[in-house]
């Protein structure tokens, strides 16, 4: 019996190591010591709590095993992503097999030693998470929250033409948004320079207590929906594992063979267009192998194999025997030699040094991490007279900068743009200057920067562009998702583990820091009153402040200047997420170059052009983090300085929200007595803030003078509008701030028990004007910082 040169002396081989990896994901899951079942299995060997789950492992253990062959065969670059979200024990069995663990760890021997240390750290306290976590060699995702392993497959290999990433996706994973989504990736995979995905859709019929929506579909059904997503179906379908080794074996090298063809006639004949690239669906039964049928009920093929199949000892003691049954079934006796050292006939089936899953640098993306060459950002810089005295689109300057950062890093081909349709609304359309939009689907006569090969990748899923940056980032390369900041809640979740994944490799030696994560958030909630209420939630800052303090930074640029300055900031720093909310309409700009690079380097700090504090104590801080805040503040302090001379005012701009927590608390946060010396110990502090009022409260409760702050921020007021009404209907416009501080101050006296009356006139005037004439106040359009 030969297929493609496998031999039956290499299907023994390839089976018993299958077998080998099978024992150890058992032996992971269930015992704390005797693991070479050396004496009749115990109580006292198995784990007090059970944790862990089967149902997916032996299916991953035998797509790993045919893996190897074909990577030995064809030389492959290869990485494996674990979609079904659960199956830590093989994928920690099989770099284990391969020694790639053992060199990443090497107190985890490859002796029985070492085995006992394999299967005791596994879901124990001290040891090691039950998913793919960052702790296993070879891995790029987690799976902790399924959906996203396609789209995190085709971010890694774009840019990587040598590099192929073997997707496994769980039958349950496929019913998800985002991956039924993620299909799609294969329109903007361009096979002359990037890699190549091989999605291997396991359909083994169950989540945790359901059937699966796919493998209760047709076969024809299946492969039709496959086929109109653009794929080559290939099918591997069986419960006999000799029959199942040769149709794996016979169909990876159809698929390979596929594979060069398509790049191969893109490189070298240079046919364009979405090929059909290949696809496996396999289906085999779930918790295979494992236990048949447990105190009268059929357990493999069904959903009860999907965690543990066998119950803790003392409440079923009779389950410890089938235990030793179901392990004694793999023949370890076969597998592994006294020593415990799995037999070197069959060791040698794995790859060698990086061509191993478990070692290849793709998946340790930091060691591949190159720095992006730089322009100089003060070259973009806007000039100008005096504050405020020119108004520009910050993202319009920015979309300059980001051009020229594609121009120089075109040739390392390590910088990509990613957002769902939204480059050329938030102003960034400079960029399109240097590069085109990658797409490879038909291109018609209207259609404009749309190109085969390009820099910038667009798709109206922000799920999709979130998971191929960070595949992009956590193999070695740099990028900026930009989005409207309403619609980045949509990968709350995925941000959520991509901020753990990065807090838990800090703690790895061996895993390298990679490039940050950067959000940039334009279409904010102070402009979007020509969309209305749907399109107003500046919430997402609150949810990234929830991270470590080690891995989030949050930037509120005043002005241009300062996003070129915290634009330069982010792209250069590795192992972050970085959110930087900017504007994209035309605004005042306060900073020259020097003075923004100097405010952003600090932080935060006093305006001190704007203040008039500077002989004494203020009788009031007025603070701002955000564009449209800082407007407002300037306002509120220009009306308060003319029409009460006598009144001292410190303006303090916050641009890293950071620094407003203690620095116990944030790496940039300041000291107490930096935050007294800026914000005072005793005067009131009226806030305007970008985003919701109580995380500026929660992020400086404990500072001395916490009971003197009062923020105002958006608080849910909003509907198609004008842009000053917006802030109106929220109280954080002028006349609402210099409200505040004549209502904190009862010094001011009589005199100012008139001004407030003018500024409830003036927000009566506003109400009147633009439900006539639907725009704002001409003095509200055309005013301007005048105060030296």
């Amino acid at each position: 019996m030969t297929c493609d040169g496998l031999t039956n002396e290499l299907l023994l081989k390839l089976d018993a190591y299958w077998r080998a990896a099978n024992y150890l994901s058992v032996g992971q899951i269930y015992l704390r010591s005797n693991p070479l079942l050396r004496e009749p299995l115990a109580l006292e060997h198995i784990k007090a709590r059970l944790l862990g789950h089967w149902g997916t492992t032996p299916g991953q253990n035998f797509i790993y095993v045919h893996l190897n062959r074909v990577i030995k065969q064809y030389d492959l670059n290869m990485i494996y992503i674990s979609g079904p979200g659960h199956g830590g024990p093989a994928l920690v069995a099989n770099t284990y097999l391969e020694g790639s663990y053992t060199e990443f760890y090497p107190d985890v021997t490859q002796d029985e030693a070492g085995m006992a240390k394999l299967f005791k750290q596994f879901s124990f306290p001290g040891g090691i998470p039950s998913h793919v976590a960052p702790e296993t060699p070879g891995s790029i995702h987690e799976g902790g929250e399924l959906g996203y392993s396609l789209s995190h497959a085709f971010g890694a290999v774009f840019d990587n033409p040598e590099l192929i990433v073997a997707c496994v996706i769980g039958d349950g994973e496929a019913e998800t948004g985002p991956l039924a989504t993620a299909w799609h990736s294969n329109k903007f995979l361009n096979p002359a320079s990037d890699g190549a995905v091989l999605p291997i859709l396991h359909l083994n019929g169950f989540k945790i207590a359901n059937p699966t929506i796919l493998a209760r579909m047709g076969h024809d059904q299946l492969a039709a929906l496959m086929r109109g997503y653009g794929y080559e179906p290939f099918f591997v379908e069986g419960d006999d594992p000799a029959t199942m080794h040769l149709l794996m074996a016979s169909t990876l090298d159809t698929v390979v063979g596929r594979i060069k063809e398509i790049q191969r006639a893109a490189r070298t004949d240079g046919c364009s267009g979405v090929p059909a690239w290949p696809m496996i669906v396999l289906r085999s039964p779930k918790g295979w192998t494992g236990p048949k049928v447990v105190d009268g009920l059929q357990i493999e093929g069904t959903c009860r194999s999907h965690q543990i199949p066998l119950t803790e000892g003392p409440e079923a003691p009779s389950h410890v025997a089938l235990l030793e049954a179901w392990m004694r079934s793999y023949r370890p006796e076969e597998l592994f030699d006294e020593s415990g050292r799995l037999l070197a006939e069959l060791a040698e089936l794995a790859p060698r040094g990086e061509r191993r899953m478990g070692a290849n640098p793709h998946a340790n993306g930091g060691i591949l991490l190159k720095a992006l060459r730089m322009p100089d950002f003060r070259e973009y810089a806007v000039s100008f007279a005096s504050p405020g005295s020119v108004d520009r689109s910050d993202t319009q300057v920015l979309g300059q900068f980001l051009r020229d950062v594609i121009k120089l890093n075109e040739a390392q081909r390590n910088f990509r743009i990613f957002s769902p349709d939204e480059t050329a609304s938030n102003r960034l359309s400079a960029v399109f200057e240097a590069t085109s939009k990658q797409w490879l689907a038909p291109i018609e006569a209207n259609d404009e920067h749309l190109a085969a090969e390009g820099r910038v990748i667009e798709m109206l899923s922000e799920h999709q562009c979130e998971g191929w940056l960070e595949g992009y980032l956590l193999t070695g390369r740099h990028g900026l998702l930009n989005s409207y900041e309403a619609f980045i809640h949509i990968v709350d979740s995925m941000f959520n583990q991509h901020a753990k994944w990065l807090k838990e490799t800090r703690d790895i030696p061996w895993r390298r820091p990679i490039a940050s994560l950067n959000y940039l958030l334009a279409s904010h909630v102070w402009r979007q009153d020509h969309n209305g209420f749907t399109h107003q939630d500046p919430g997402f800052i609150d949810h990234v402040v929830n991270k470590k303090a080690e891995i989030v930074r949050v930037y509120l640029p005043p002005d241009a200047n300062c996003l070129l300055s915290v634009m330069d900031h982010c792209l250069r720093s590795t192992h972050y997420v970085n959110v930087v909310v900017a504007g994209k309409h035309p605004a005042p700009q306060w900073l020259g170059i020097d003075a923004a690079v100097a405010h952003c380097s600090a932080g935060i700090g006093m305006w001190e052009w704007a203040s008039n504090d500077q002989d004494g104590e203020p009788d009031v801080v007025m603070a701002c983090a955000g564009d449209v805040p800082t407007l407002e503040t300037l306002a509120a302090v220009q009306y308060l300085r003319q029409s009460l001379p006598e009144l001292k005012i410190r303006v303090v701009n916050v641009v890293d929200l950071m620094k407003l927590q203690p620095s116990s608390e944030h790496p940039h946060g300041l000291s107490d007595y930096d935050f007294d010396t800026l914000f005072t110990k005793n005067k009131h502090v009226i806030f305007a803030f970008h985003g919701y009022p109580w995380l500026i409260h929660r992020l400086t409760y404990r500072r001395t003078n916490h009971a003197n702050l009062h923020v105002r921020g958006y608080k849910e007021e909003g509907t198609i509008t004008t842009p000053f009404d917006m802030a109106v209907l929220n109280d954080l416009d002028r006349f609402h701030l210099a409200t505040d501080v004549i209502d904190r101050l009862p010094q001011l006296g009589s005199r100012a028990a008139h001004l407030e009356q003018a500024l409830r006139d003036k927000l009566f005037e506003h109400r009147q004007y633009i439900n006539e004439y639907g725009e704002d106040m001409p003095e509200i359009q055309n005013w301007k910082w005048e105060l030296s």
